[in-house]
């Protein structure tokens, strides 16, 4: 190899290695500004507390991101939940799905399988009927993406 040729590759290798973490940067801002768009969408902009009301069982690591088994629940009259509203942080759509228990379900509750991408936070946000937000949420890892 040349001087010539080195210095060439050099170059570009080093131009590579100091864009990959800004593009990296961006993906992770583009997908937290799209999970808080999803959220504000359905909350109007309110932050949701942290409660132990809401309960969210999910794994800790799934290994197939296309059916990943999750539960969720808010320990609070049925009367008083309007909706469970699901989201996975860092999905390409992070609004997963929401559920309106009506009193015949006997008590708000949910148990589905949902898709992610990839390890992400998944949120279970309870909209109380007094206009009020509750939220759990748990880290899975997932080792197979699910999402395409």
């Amino acid at each position: 190899m040349n001087r010539r040729s080195f210095l060439k590759t050099t170059a570009v290798a080093a131009s590579l290695a100091a864009v990959a973490p800004i593009v990296n940067v961006k993906s992770a801002k583009a997908d937290e500004n799209k999970f808080k768009e999803a959220l504000n969408k359905i909350t109007g902009g309110k932050t949701p507390k942290t409660s132990s009301d809401v309960k969210l069982v999910a794994p800790n690591i799934a290994e197939n991101g296309a059916v990943v088994p999750i539960k969720a629940s808010v320990n609070l009259p049925v009367e008083q939940v309007k909706a469970i509203h699901v989201f996975a942080k860092d999905n390409p759509n992070p609004y997963v799905f929401s559920f309106y228990p009506t009193t015949q379900n006997g008590e708000a509750f949910i148990s589905t399988r949902i898709k992610l991408a990839k390890t992400t936070e998944v949120y279970a946000v309870a909209e109380l009927n007094d206009g009020t937000f509750l939220q759990a949420f748990k880290k899975v890892k997932v080792t197979i993406g699910g999402c395409g």
